[in-house]
């Protein structure tokens, strides 16, 4: 076993986060300089860590940027999407609305000081208010990239679905047993209505039976 081989099965999932970040922020600078990449990405793991999240953690961090690299031949900018990764629930409290928008207020914010060009800048914050509905334009490349890599939990096996959906459940916990099964009915409802809960043609072809049939199966439980 080679050495870099050796510290890389050491390294915490955080270093590996942090790495990843390195690599994109440094690409998507392109031939601009920036400060340290390495605060700003222990300021972005610090928010995912907050204690009111269950499921959106680094866990789904991990996952998304992980599904965006099974789906980045698909992108225009692989390297905006990834950042958008990151910040798309880099703000997230359950009892509030505007999560997305504040999680694009801070892109807009850190991305350009940290010497990310303006229209990446602005990319990448287009990309964490479409999060909101998950519905992109056709033809938007790097959002069906996005969409489909944060929606992809949905095509979980079975045992990952139905922890995914106790996760939730949790983030809202300050929410009345009734109410909240009334609420999440309806998301699951919408998401049913959708033509295509996947735009990707990995997404439309791997991911969308299954996602259909754990939704289905949890608006079942949910009417129990």
């Amino acid at each position: 076993m080679d050495d870099e081989t050796a510290r890389a099965r050491r390294s915490s999932p955080d270093d590996v986060l942090r790495r990843r970040w390195r690599d994109c922020l440094v690409a998507a600078r392109g031939d601009a300089e920036g400060p340290d990449p390495l605060p700003y990405a222990d300021n972005l793991l610090a928010r995912w860590a907050e204690r009111q999240r269950r499921y959106h953690t680094t866990a789904h961090l991990t996952a998304v940027l992980d599904h965006i690299d099974t789906l980045a031949g698909h992108a225009a900018d692989p390297d905006a999407v990834r950042l958008a990764a990151w910040f798309h629930d880099a703000v997230y409290r359950p009892d509030r609305s505007e999560n997305e928008e504040r999680s694009a207020v801070l892109a807009e914010r850190a991305l350009p000081e940290a010497g990310v060009p303006a229209g990446t800048a602005a990319e990448v914050a287009r990309l964490v208010r479409l999060t909101v509905s998950h519905d992109p334009a056709d033809g938007d490349a790097n959002g069906e990239v996005l969409c489909d890599a944060d929606l992809a939990i949905l095509a979980a096996s079975p045992k990952e679905y139905a922890q995914y959906a106790a996760q939730v459940r949790e983030e809202y916990g300050f929410v009345p047993d009734e109410a909240f099964r009334e609420g999440r009915a309806a998301v699951l409802r919408q998401l049913l209505g959708l033509p295509r809960l996947f735009r990707t043609p990995h997404g439309a072809a791997v991911w969308e039976p299954r996602a259909r049939h754990n939704l289905l199966t949890e608006l079942e439980l949910l009417a129990r």
